[in-house]
């Protein structure tokens, strides 16, 4: 089979590499899946450059303890082990597989059957790739600080896949949605439905003096009093990731701010595909629908980690790996 490989770290362009690989089989709890879309999120960014280097504790210090990358899957089953239950050869599946061991940047891959969900029968592989991972972080995030009707929000990185997820959660709830990214992307971003945008490249969202009940960061670059200035006196900020550095002083001064203050900063810890079936509900009732930004072939993927590290991306970046579907 097809596969991206990794076997060290540095640029994405010269550290991917496509190459044939053999097929893996299932073991006795496992399903095996003919990946038909994958997708580019932020961990694949960081395995492939391995930065920060604090993250090579977890992918390997010198080189990553998986060789093929990739944590988002759409695809249909295609064997499984004696064990398997609850999925038989033919069913169309879906999931965010970051708990299980990664490596869907392959055309197949075996895995638990924890990992994955059945796809509704309206939803077409490419959407359904691009939705568990960006729309549950949205998703969650909005859970935990307990977003209301009404409410004034902002979204840090607006016009990525969970930026554009986060204003439709938003939106359901008649929130006013101000969305902060690249000011190639603005135009774009009104088109989809933000109230208000803007280039933060030319404005800082936590100097213009307004205030919000909700910030949701997926960039976490500035400090917790930045944020603080920008949230009103019982506002909640959390962030879903961002720069290391940002995230340890959030956790620290923020868990101090606090306590000294109604204001509330959190870093959501995702739970990957809790409340995935909540997600696929509203795409059923055509109340979500994810942003896609291609589709690209599998040849493609070590350009565009580097384009989605450089933030260029609108949406979720889709990678189609079955060539004789029409895109």
């Amino acid at each position: 089979m097809k596969a991206i490989v990794q076997t060290s770290y540095g640029h994405p362009e010269k550290v991917l590499q496509l190459q044939e690989v053999q097929t893996p089989l299932p073991k006795a709890n496992e399903v095996q899946i003919n990946i038909k879309v994958t997708t580019i999120n932020d961990y694949d960014w960081a395995v492939a450059t391995g930065k920060p280097h604090l993250y090579r504790l977890m992918f390997g210090l010198f080189k990553p303890k998986k060789s093929i990358p990739g944590m988002e899957l759409a695809g249909v089953v295609s064997n499984v082990g004696e064990q398997v239950k609850d999925f038989k050869i033919g069913d169309k599946v879906f999931g965010d597989i970051s708990e299980h061991n990664f490596g869907s940047f392959a055309e197949y891959i075996c895995l638990s059957p924890e990992a994955i969900r059945k796809m509704p029968a309206n939803m077409d592989f490419g959407q359904a790739a691009a939705i568990p991972h960006a729309a549950l972080l949205a998703l969650q995030a909005f859970d935990k600080v307990n977003l209301e009707e009404g409410r004034k929000v902002l979204i840090n990185g607006g016009g990525g896949g969970v930026g554009t997820h986060g204003l439709q959660l938003a939106k359901l709830k008649n929130c006013e949605v101000t969305g902060v990214d690249s000011g190639e992307k603005l135009e774009a971003m009104l088109k989809l439905g933000f109230d208000h945008v803007l280039d933060y490249q030319e404005e800082n969202f936590t100097k213009t003096g307004i205030q919000y009940d909700i910030i949701l960061d997926c960039k976490t670059n500035q400090s917790a009093f930045a944020y603080r200035r920008a949230l009103n006196p019982k506002g909640k900020y959390i962030s879903i990731g961002g720069k290391l550095n940002r995230l340890v002083q959030l956790l620290i001064v923020g868990g101090i701010l606090s306590k000294l203050s109604q204001r509330k900063y959190q870093i959501l810890a995702l739970k990957a595909n809790l409340g995935l079936e909540r997600i696929a509900e509203l795409y059923v009732q055509n109340k979500l629908k994810p942003t896609i930004d291609g589709p690209y072939s599998l040849e493609d993927i070590p350009r565009l980690v580097q384009y989605f590290g450089e933030g260029k991306h609108k949406g979720k970046i889709v990678i189609d790996l079955d060539e004789s579907r029409p895109s």
